[in-house]
Protein backbone atom coordinates (compact mmCIF):
# COMPACT_ATOMS: atom_id res chain seq x y z
CA UNK A 1 0.00 0.00 0.00
CA UNK A 2 1.29 3.44 -0.93
CA UNK A 3 0.90 6.59 1.18
CA UNK A 4 -2.00 7.92 -0.90
CA UNK A 5 -4.07 4.77 -0.43
CA UNK A 6 -3.28 4.64 3.27
CA UNK A 7 -4.25 8.30 3.66
CA UNK A 8 -7.57 7.64 1.89
CA UNK A 9 -8.35 4.71 4.18
CA UNK A 10 -7.46 6.62 7.35
CA UNK A 11 -9.42 9.70 6.32
CA UNK A 12 -12.46 7.60 5.42
CA UNK A 13 -12.34 5.78 8.78
CA UNK A 14 -11.55 8.67 11.12
CA UNK A 15 -12.79 11.62 9.08
CA UNK A 16 -15.98 10.17 7.63
CA UNK A 17 -16.56 7.37 10.20
CA UNK A 18 -16.71 4.85 7.38
CA UNK A 19 -16.29 1.29 8.80
CA UNK A 20 -13.54 -0.86 7.33
CA UNK A 21 -15.99 -3.49 6.09
CA UNK A 22 -17.80 -0.79 4.10
CA UNK A 23 -14.50 0.37 2.64
CA UNK A 24 -13.63 -3.22 1.71
CA UNK A 25 -16.96 -3.53 -0.13
CA UNK A 26 -16.37 -0.23 -1.94
CA UNK A 27 -12.99 -1.37 -3.25
CA UNK A 28 -14.54 -4.71 -4.25
CA UNK A 29 -17.01 -2.86 -6.50
CA UNK A 30 -13.97 -1.55 -8.37
CA UNK A 31 -12.45 -5.01 -8.71
CA UNK A 32 -9.91 -4.48 -5.93
CA UNK A 33 -9.89 -7.24 -3.33
CA UNK A 34 -8.90 -5.84 0.08
CA UNK A 35 -10.03 -7.89 3.05
CA UNK A 36 -11.09 -6.20 6.28
CA UNK A 37 -8.16 -7.85 8.08
CA UNK A 38 -5.69 -6.42 5.56
CA UNK A 39 -7.09 -2.89 5.89
CA UNK A 40 -7.22 -3.23 9.67
CA UNK A 41 -3.55 -4.20 9.68
CA UNK A 42 -2.69 -1.12 7.66
CA UNK A 43 -4.70 1.12 10.00
CA UNK A 44 -2.92 -0.35 13.01
CA UNK A 45 0.51 0.09 11.43
CA UNK A 46 -0.29 3.69 10.43
CA UNK A 47 -1.56 4.48 13.90
CA UNK A 48 1.65 3.18 15.48
CA UNK A 49 3.87 5.04 13.01
CA UNK A 50 1.99 8.32 13.43
CA UNK A 51 2.02 8.19 17.24
CA UNK A 52 5.25 10.25 17.59
CA UNK A 53 3.68 12.99 15.45
CA UNK A 54 0.51 12.91 17.55
CA UNK A 55 2.63 13.25 20.69
CA UNK A 56 4.44 16.27 19.28
CA UNK A 57 1.16 17.96 18.28
CA UNK A 58 -0.28 17.28 21.73
CA UNK A 59 2.77 18.82 23.42
CA UNK A 60 2.52 21.88 21.17
CA UNK A 61 -1.20 22.34 21.86
CA UNK A 62 -0.87 21.95 25.63
CA UNK A 63 2.01 24.44 25.73
CA UNK A 64 -0.40 27.24 24.74
CA UNK A 65 -1.41 30.01 27.12
CA UNK A 66 -5.00 29.62 25.94
CA UNK A 67 -7.05 26.82 24.42
CA UNK A 68 -10.48 26.53 22.92
CA UNK A 69 -12.21 23.30 23.91
CA UNK A 70 -15.40 21.76 22.56
CA UNK A 71 -16.95 18.39 21.89
CA UNK A 72 -19.35 17.06 19.30
CA UNK A 73 -21.50 13.97 19.07
CA UNK A 74 -20.44 10.87 17.12
CA UNK A 75 -22.97 8.11 16.39
CA UNK A 76 -21.40 4.75 17.24
CA UNK A 77 -22.76 1.36 16.23
CA UNK A 78 -23.38 -0.94 19.19
CA UNK A 79 -25.22 -4.22 19.64
CA UNK A 80 -28.80 -3.65 18.52
CA UNK A 81 -28.59 0.13 18.79
CA UNK A 82 -26.57 3.25 18.16
CA UNK A 83 -24.83 4.96 21.09
CA UNK A 84 -23.59 8.55 21.19
CA UNK A 85 -19.85 8.90 21.46
CA UNK A 86 -17.92 12.16 21.67
CA UNK A 87 -15.13 13.74 19.67
CA UNK A 88 -13.23 16.20 21.89
CA UNK A 89 -11.23 18.96 20.24
CA UNK A 90 -8.71 21.30 21.85
CA UNK A 91 -7.45 24.08 19.59
CA UNK A 92 -4.43 26.31 19.92
CA UNK A 93 -4.53 29.40 17.72
CA UNK A 94 -2.44 32.41 18.76
CA UNK A 95 -2.97 34.34 15.51
CA UNK A 96 -5.80 36.57 16.86
CA UNK A 97 -3.34 37.73 19.54
CA UNK A 98 -0.49 38.40 17.15
CA UNK A 99 1.23 35.15 18.10
CA UNK A 100 3.56 33.40 15.66
CA UNK A 101 3.15 29.83 16.89
CA UNK A 102 1.42 27.64 14.30
CA UNK A 103 -2.20 26.76 15.06
CA UNK A 104 -2.95 23.13 15.89
CA UNK A 105 -5.74 20.90 17.18
CA UNK A 106 -5.67 17.90 19.51
CA UNK A 107 -8.45 15.35 19.05
CA UNK A 108 -9.71 12.76 21.53
CA UNK A 109 -12.57 10.25 21.44
CA UNK A 110 -14.77 8.76 24.15
CA UNK A 111 -17.85 6.55 24.21
CA UNK A 112 -19.67 8.91 26.60
CA UNK A 113 -19.58 12.49 27.89
CA UNK A 114 -18.40 12.34 31.48
CA UNK A 115 -16.13 14.74 33.35
CA UNK A 116 -13.30 12.22 33.56
CA UNK A 117 -12.48 12.79 29.88
CA UNK A 118 -11.62 16.53 29.81
CA UNK A 119 -9.94 16.15 33.20
CA UNK A 120 -7.71 13.43 31.76
CA UNK A 121 -7.11 15.26 28.48
CA UNK A 122 -6.02 18.45 30.27
CA UNK A 123 -4.42 16.87 33.34
CA UNK A 124 -1.17 18.79 32.90
CA UNK A 125 -2.65 22.04 31.58
CA UNK A 126 -2.97 25.23 33.61
CA UNK A 127 -3.71 28.06 31.16
CA UNK A 128 -6.93 29.62 29.86
CA UNK A 129 -9.72 27.43 28.54
CA UNK A 130 -12.45 28.97 26.40
CA UNK A 131 -15.39 26.58 26.33
CA UNK A 132 -19.12 26.21 26.76
CA UNK A 133 -20.83 25.78 30.13
CA UNK A 134 -20.43 22.00 30.29
CA UNK A 135 -20.25 21.09 34.00
CA UNK A 136 -17.58 18.49 33.28
CA UNK A 137 -15.02 21.29 33.03
CA UNK A 138 -15.75 22.63 36.52
CA UNK A 139 -13.09 20.58 38.31
CA UNK A 140 -10.48 22.17 36.05
CA UNK A 141 -11.37 25.61 37.43
CA UNK A 142 -10.99 24.73 41.13
CA UNK A 143 -8.42 26.85 42.98
CA UNK A 144 -6.62 23.90 44.60
CA UNK A 145 -6.26 21.94 41.36
CA UNK A 146 -2.80 20.67 40.48
CA UNK A 147 -0.65 21.68 38.62
CA UNK A 148 -2.78 24.81 38.92
CA UNK A 149 -6.29 26.03 38.21
CA UNK A 150 -7.44 26.51 34.64
CA UNK A 151 -8.82 30.00 34.00
CA UNK A 152 -12.36 29.83 32.62
CA UNK A 153 -13.15 32.01 29.61
CA UNK A 154 -16.79 31.60 28.64
CA UNK A 155 -17.51 31.27 24.94
CA UNK A 156 -19.48 34.19 23.49
CA UNK A 157 -20.49 32.14 20.46
CA UNK A 158 -22.25 29.66 22.75
CA UNK A 159 -23.82 32.51 24.75
CA UNK A 160 -25.10 34.16 21.58
CA UNK A 161 -26.41 30.91 20.08
CA UNK A 162 -29.42 30.50 22.39
CA UNK A 163 -30.43 34.14 21.92
CA UNK A 164 -29.91 33.96 18.16
CA UNK A 165 -32.20 30.92 17.90
CA UNK A 166 -34.97 32.82 19.69
CA UNK A 167 -34.39 35.88 17.55
CA UNK A 168 -34.33 33.87 14.33
CA UNK A 169 -37.22 31.49 15.05
CA UNK A 170 -39.51 33.40 17.43
CA UNK A 171 -38.53 36.96 16.50
CA UNK A 172 -38.50 37.68 20.24
CA UNK A 173 -37.78 41.45 20.61
CA UNK A 174 -35.50 41.05 23.63
CA UNK A 175 -33.54 38.31 21.92
CA UNK A 176 -33.20 40.45 18.80
CA UNK A 177 -31.83 43.33 20.87
CA UNK A 178 -29.41 41.05 22.73
CA UNK A 179 -28.07 39.68 19.45
CA UNK A 180 -27.72 43.21 18.07
CA UNK A 181 -25.60 44.27 21.05
CA UNK A 182 -23.49 41.11 21.01
CA UNK A 183 -22.87 41.53 17.27
CA UNK A 184 -21.69 45.08 17.93
CA UNK A 185 -19.12 43.60 20.33
CA UNK A 186 -18.09 41.05 17.70
CA UNK A 187 -17.70 43.82 15.11
CA UNK A 188 -15.45 45.78 17.47
CA UNK A 189 -13.38 42.66 18.14
CA UNK A 190 -12.81 42.05 14.42
CA UNK A 191 -11.07 45.39 14.08
CA UNK A 192 -8.39 44.37 16.62
CA UNK A 193 -7.85 40.82 15.39
CA UNK A 194 -4.20 39.83 14.87
CA UNK A 195 -2.88 42.75 16.96
CA UNK A 196 -0.43 42.11 19.82
CA UNK A 197 -2.02 41.53 23.22
CA UNK A 198 -0.98 44.90 24.69
CA UNK A 199 -2.48 46.77 21.74
CA UNK A 200 -5.65 44.69 21.94
CA UNK A 201 -5.98 45.51 25.65
CA UNK A 202 -5.79 49.24 25.03
CA UNK A 203 -8.37 49.14 22.25
CA UNK A 204 -10.62 46.78 24.18
CA UNK A 205 -10.71 49.19 27.12
CA UNK A 206 -11.54 52.04 24.77
CA UNK A 207 -14.07 50.41 22.44
CA UNK A 208 -15.15 46.95 23.62
CA UNK A 209 -15.47 47.36 27.40
CA UNK A 210 -18.16 50.08 27.13
CA UNK A 211 -20.22 47.82 24.85
CA UNK A 212 -19.90 44.90 27.27
CA UNK A 213 -20.92 47.11 30.20
CA UNK A 214 -23.90 48.39 28.25
CA UNK A 215 -24.96 44.85 27.39
CA UNK A 216 -24.72 43.68 31.01
CA UNK A 217 -26.72 46.65 32.32
CA UNK A 218 -29.43 46.22 29.72
CA UNK A 219 -29.58 42.44 30.11
CA UNK A 220 -29.89 42.54 33.91
CA UNK A 221 -32.64 45.17 33.73
CA UNK A 222 -34.52 43.21 31.05
CA UNK A 223 -34.06 39.91 32.84
CA UNK A 224 -35.62 41.35 36.02
CA UNK A 225 -38.90 41.87 34.17
CA UNK A 226 -39.16 38.29 32.90
CA UNK A 227 -40.49 35.08 34.38
CA UNK A 228 -37.76 32.56 35.11
CA UNK A 229 -39.60 30.12 32.86
CA UNK A 230 -39.46 32.41 29.80
CA UNK A 231 -37.15 31.06 27.06
CA UNK A 232 -35.44 34.44 26.70
CA UNK A 233 -34.83 34.53 30.46
CA UNK A 234 -33.14 31.13 30.32
CA UNK A 235 -31.00 32.28 27.40
CA UNK A 236 -29.98 35.39 29.32
CA UNK A 237 -29.27 33.39 32.48
CA UNK A 238 -26.81 31.26 30.53
CA UNK A 239 -24.64 34.38 30.29
CA UNK A 240 -25.57 36.26 33.46
CA UNK A 241 -24.79 33.46 35.91
CA UNK A 242 -21.33 33.18 34.31
CA UNK A 243 -20.77 36.86 33.66
CA UNK A 244 -17.32 36.99 35.23
CA UNK A 245 -16.16 34.24 32.90
CA UNK A 246 -17.73 36.02 29.91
Amino acid sequence: AGPNLLAMILEAKFGQHLPLNRQSETYAFQGIELSVSTIAGWVGACTANLEPLVTLIEAHVLAAERLHGDDTTVPVLAKGKTITGRAWTYVRDDRPFGGRAPPAAMFRYSRDRTAEHPNRHLAGYAGILQADAYAGYNALYEADRQPGPVTEAACWAHGRRKLFELAELSRAPLALEAVRQIDAIFDAERTINNLPADARLILRRQHVAPLVTELETWMRESRGKLSRHAPVAKAMDYMLVRWEAF
